[in-house]
């Protein structure tokens, strides 16, 4: 797979707890997939931002963690909703990223060549 540099100057928006409208699992899995081609093949973009049942990911018991992680660990900014996370309860069981709020992610938006919705 061809290394894409301007990747870096692009930001991810996960607002789902997975990619597609299949069973949870399967929605999950394959974010999970996609994430890890990314890790791998050192295709990292700008920024991932976490919003709606998103930021469920970045929380204690996602199996995604441990590729965020490593993707953070890369320089990546995973920026997460802190509104989205006092909803659901979720501010105390952070694992990853950066709380913040809209104002970061529209921040993050306005700063990319290309905003990708997964």
């Amino acid at each position: 797979m061809p290394h894409n540099p301007s990747f870096a100057d692009s930001i991810l928006l996960i607002t789902r707890q997975g990619m597609g409208s299949a069973d949870e699992f399967l929605q999950k899995r394959l974010l999970n997939i996609y994430l890890t081609i990314l890790l791998e093949e050192n295709i990292l973009p700008g920024a991932i931002c976490f919003y709606t049942d998103g930021v469920k990911l970045v929380a204690e018991g996602s199996p995604l963690l441990d590729t965020l992680k490593q993707i953070e660990q890369k320089g990546v900014r995973l920026l997460v909703c802190a509104t989205c996370l006092n909803h659901f309860r979720l501010t105390e069981k952070v694992k990853v990223g950066i709380v913040g709020g809209m104002t970061d992610i529209v921040e993050a938006q306005l700063r990319a060549n290309r905003v990708i919705t997964l």
